[in-house]
């Protein structure tokens, strides 16, 4: 293949690099302070001074993989980045230019800890979508829903507490909240996601050993990594089970507007708005580089999260809120997405056409949308310990391990179709399957 013909030292060093990324040491380039701390904790003179929390900080695997998996030889089926070559670039350069122009003293200057009112009123129609009414008082603008995710842990989390999770679960969640020091007992999901029976026995179980649950974490919407939705009929379960047991719903939906079929599931938050916190995101439905997020909450936890914002930024960036509350005014947003839904569905079909063809020995979910195939593998095999040989083979997935509070997740791994084109999805199933394989033949000899 054309790629290949860099060289052998090439492909080593790339290699190289994933198995650096596989376990948890940096990948090719500087070493940062935290990841030095991990691999050579007797060289970091301040070992000693460091909190717990940092202490608990660790690199994930998906962003450890990034430096390998954005190399042009790679075809990274890795990431989840959003592919934005659809936006409307003259579009949104020539609405900058007017806000700079027309409101840059106040576009430029420092905002509310809550967000832009201008904002949380758009945001309040994009809730409208899902059934959500809501007022934009109750609205907290974010660096991101992944900021969102931290101040909430922050005020509801003591080292020790226990978070219930899905299992799987976000990779970026579980980063937080082991950063935050928290236990995390995961509950298993089948096709219809989280199960309503075993959040029960999980949440009794807890509270009858004295360690009664925070919160559960939950994508309820084409979730990442397991790309399954939650039942519509499990949804008032699981929110009556949580209001039962007086435990808080974290619903984290960055991908509810990105079905294939146009539609849009209820919200939890819906059935019971004082027991659910809701976090959405402009990163995967218009363009993550605004860094703009958003959580919705009671009027008692808002107060909360407005004074942990404030603590954390000051204010989120107001460049980025104008910008977007503008382009949800003056742009067809609503069209937007709809061709960002066709063109993942076509990727969609393509990974799905390339499994059945090149590695029908293994399973797999069918997404009705978003972005990732959560696959299992054929018996024997780690997809932990086979990452670097399949970066050898210039293909890049994440490993199931990551997305386990735990250690399970080895005989999964996560592939995204969301940024490759349907052609170098389907050659990086390809060379995928050919390390599958490999791995088949050598575990068959053990």
């Amino acid at each position: 293949m054309a790629e290949r013909t860099d060289g052998s030292t090439q492909v080593k060093n790339v290699a190289a690099a994933a198995a650096a990324a596989s376990t948890g040491v940096g990948a090719t380039g500087g070493v940062d302070a935290a990841r030095a701390a991990e691999t050579d904790k007797q060289d970091d003179m301040w070992l000693h001074a460091y909190s717990n929390r940092a202490l608990c900080t660790k690199q994930s695997e998906t962003r450890s993989l990034f430096a390998v998996a954005n190399r042009p030889e790679v075809v990274s089926l890795a990431g989840g980045m959003p592919n934005i070559a659809g936006l409307p670039l003259d579009f949104l350069a020539d609405m900058s230019a007017r806000l700079i122009r027309e409101r840059g003293p106040e576009l430029l200057q420092y905002g509310g800890g809550q967000g832009e009112l201008e904002l949380r009123e758009q945001i309040i129609d994009v809730l409208a979508k899902e059934g959500v009414k809501a007022k934009p008082s109750q609205i907290v603008v974010t660096t991101g829903s992944q900021a969102a995710l931290d101040i909430v842990t922050q005020i509801f989390i003591n080292p020790g507490d226990v978070i219930v999770a899905e299992a799987p679960s976000y990779v970026g969640a579980l980063g937080v909240f082991a950063a935050h020091e928290a236990e995390v007992v995961h509950v298993p999901m089948d096709e219809d996601g989280l199960i309503p029976e075993a959040l029960d026995e999980t949440l009794t179980r807890l509270e009858d050993e004295g360690r009664p649950a925070k919160f559960i974490y939950t994508v309820p919407n084409f979730h990442n990594p397991g790309g399954v939705s939650m039942a519509y009929e499990r949804r008032p379960k699981v929110v009556e089970i949580a209001k039962r047991h007086r435990v808080i719903i974290l619903e984290d939906n960055p991908y509810g507007m990105l079905a294939f079929n146009d539609q849009t599931n209820r919200a939890l938050y819906n059935w019971n708005p004082d027991g659910v916190i809701y976090l959405g995101s402009f990163s995967k439905t218009f363009a993550p580089g605004y860094r703009i997020g958003w959580a919705l909450a009671s009027d008692e936890i808002t107060q909360r999260l407005i004074l942990a914002n404030e603590n954390a930024v000051l204010s989120p960036s107001k460049v980025g809120q104008l910008s977007i509350a503008e382009y949800l005014r003056t742009y067809d947003w609503m069209g937007q997405i709809k061709e960002y839904r066709a063109m993942y569905q076509d990727r969609r079909d393509a990974m799905i056409a390339a499994l059945e063809k090149y590695m029908p020995y293994c399973e797999w979910n069918v997404p009705e949308g978003g972005f990732y195939v959560w696959v299992k593998l054929p018996e024997g095999l780690n997809a932990k310990d086979m990452l670097p040989k399949a970066v050898s083979n210039l293909v890049a997935y994440v490993s199931g391990t990551a997305f386990y509070a735990d250690g399970q997740g080895s005989d999964h791994m996560r592939l995204s179709f969301c940024y490759p084109t349907p052609e170098r999805i389907t050659e990086g199933v390809q060379r995928l399957a050919k390390v599958v394989e490999s791995e088949m033949e050598r575990v068959r000899w053990l």
